[in-house]
This record gives structure tokens, C-alpha cells and sequence, in this order.
């Protein structure tokens, strides 16, 4: 079982240490099994989380025996670190374990040196302040998390379940991600920019505009040849028109749209069969394999066949 250390220091926000616990434990893979054991460690056996106290049942000692580490946030994120802290990081750095920070953890991180030429990201809010205390990491403000192997940063608030579901998909697949997201009742995927190999989720419509039902006939032939016009004419309107609606509703026009759906469902695909290349090619509406692995290393950053590799995950016994 993997054990998850999420580290509460003085001050914790309370949604920054909730958020991991909670979303690691929804996880449940295909037999019901628990693939994570999430562990609350502090330096003080009780700490202040703001309007409550929260008593930690394991001491720094633990963090060396933790596969993963998360660090949440805290009030202010400048006070000198604990005695102790930056250390034990640091070792379970040096042994591999993955670290990851929450919203204004990204400090404590930072104050470790771990960050150091490394790309990060934290509480928009935050960010300026991130930069100038700590000049040797690249702060990208403008995206839900970050991920460089063993070190990840999240944003604030909500950005750390998607930080956590990432990881989940990551050593266990698309699937016990996904169930987790359900149980957290989030999508598995968010709109916003990222490094990692995750499409956005497709700008909403708000419900009852005018353009929900065709956004819905559009998810569910995605895989159709479909130009402008006939995504106009089942909008019973002109293509300028449509383009112009389309955008003041979504965001987006209309073949963007339907690109990222398409690619979506290509991800989904690769992650959950064994379909080859261009048999996806052709389920998704691209119009050759050649066109798709474009479109696709365009929009994840990477190649189908490389994003299948990262993300089918391993086979469960």
C-alpha cells in the first residue's frame, strides 16, 4: 500500500489538508481495495488549523517512511520553518520520494531549496510574492498545478484535488481516478493550462443557454466529419452567427470545440483500450492517423503512444 504523508504545521489551511486526505481515500481500485494509506504528521502533536486544532497522530519520523509527501499551505507562508522541517524534507527528497505542495505550500518547498530550477506554480494571489522571495524558481501563475517527476505544485484551493486526482492516474490509471473524482464530485479534468499531458476540460455553456443542446449533439458525434456549416445548420443559424454565439456562450468557436472533444475521447481511448493508433484515428473523427497524431501532440504536448504509456498505468494483481 502507498503511503501518503501530508505534513500539518502551524497554521494549516484547513482545505489544504483535507483536500489530500479526502481525495486519496475515495481512491479504490477495481476489487475494492484501498491503494493508499494516508498518514497526518506534524512536528507538535497538535497544531492550529485557523478556527480549529488539529492533533497529528505521527511525528516528522514518518515522512522518511511515506512514498509521497504533500505539504499544505499555512496562514503565512514567510515564518521561518519548524526546526526539523526543511531537513526531513530534504532526506525523504534525496531517497526519491514524491513531494507535493498545496496552494502557499509552494513556500515551504521553496524554503527547503528543493524548487530551485525548477517550475512551480501557487496561489495566483501568491505568486509575485513566490517569485521574488525565492528567484532561482520559474513561478508559472497560470495553471491548475505542475508537475516535474517527483516534485509537484499545486494552486489554490480546488487545484489541489486536481493535483491529487493526477497523481492517482498516474500509479493507478485512468479509472481509479476517475471513480475518486466521482466520489469527490469534481470532473477528472479541469479547464485551465498545464504542463502535463491533460487536456482541458471543454468550456461550459451555463445550463439553459442556447447553446447546451448543441454542445451535447456535438459530444456525441464528435466522431462525424463535421465542418462549420453542418455545425450551423443543426444550430438552425448561419455560420457567423453560430461563430459569434459560440463564443460569447463558450469561449471557444465551435471547431475548437470539437477538436478538444475529439482529443478527449482519443485519451480516453488510449487510456482504457488497447486500440491501435489508427483505429482511434478513425473513432474520433480525425480525418487520418497522420492528422490525428498532430492535432493530439498539439494540444497534450506529447505523442499518442507516449501518452498511453504514462497514463494506462499498471495492471492490478
Amino acid at each position: 500500500m502507498h503511503t501518503v504523508a501530508v505534513l500539518a504545521l502551524d497554521q494549516v489551511i484547513p482545505f489544504d489538508l483535507a483536500a489530500p486526505i479526502d481525495t486519496f481515500n475515495w481512491a479504490r481500485l477495481p476489487d475494492g481495495r484501498a491503494p493508499y494509506r494516508v498518514k497526518v504528521c506534524s512536528v507538535a502533536e497538535e497544531v492550529s488549523a485557523g478556527p480549529f486544532n488539529v492533533r497529528a497522530p505521527y511525528g516528522l519520523d514518518a515522512l522518511a517512511e511515506a512514498d509521497t509527501i504533500v505539504v499544505p499551505g499555512t496562514a503565512d507562508p514567510t515564518v521561518p520553518l519548524p526546526p526539523g522541517v526543511a531537513e526531513a524534507l530534504c532526506v525523504a527528497a534525496a531517497n526519491g520520494t514524491r513531494i507535493a505542495s498545496i496552494c502557499v505550500g509552494a513556500f515551504i518547498l521553496a524554503a527547503t531549496g528543493l524548487l530551485d530550477g525548477r517550475r512551480a506554480t501557487t496561489h495566483w494571489i501568491a505568486a509575485a510574492d513566490l517569485a521574488a522571495m525565492y528567484p532561482k524558481v520559474t513561478v508559472d501563475p497560470n495553471v491548475l498545478y505542475v508537475d516535474n517527476g517527483q516534485f509537484l505544485t499545486s494552486a489554490g484551493a480546488a487545484a489541489a484535488m486536481d493535483m491529487c486526482l493526477h497523481m492517482i492516474r498516474l500509479d493507478h490509471g485512468s479509472a481509479v481516478a476517475a471513480h475518486a473524482a466521482r466520489m469527490s464530485v469534481m470532473p477528472l479534468e479541469r479547464e485551465g493550462g498545464q504542463a502535463q499531458f491533460i487536456v482541458h476540460a471543454q468550456p461550459p455553456a451555463p445550463a439553459g443557454t442556447t447553446m447546451e443542446p448543441l454542445l451535447s449533439w456535438l459530444e456525441e458525434h464528435s466522431d462525424r466529419d463535421l465542418t462549420l456549416d453542418d455545425i450551423a445548420a443543426r444550430a438552425g443559424t448561419s455560420a457567423r452567427t453560430l461563430n459569434r454565439r459560440f463564443r460569447e456562450q463558450t469561449g471557444t468557436t465551435p471547431l475548437q470545440w470539437l477538436h478538444l472533444a475529439r482529443v478527449r475521447r482519443a485519451q480516453h481511448l488510449l487510456e482504457t483500450t488497447t486500440h491501435p493508433v489508427e483505429r482511434i484515428a478513425a473513432q474520433t473523427g480525425f480525418g487520418s492517423p497522420t492528422a490525428f497524431r498532430d492535432r493530439f501532440k498539439r494540444v497534450v504536448g506529447t505523442s499518442p503512444q507516449a501518452y498511453r504509456r504514462a497514463f494506462r498505468g499498471a495492471p492490478v494483481p
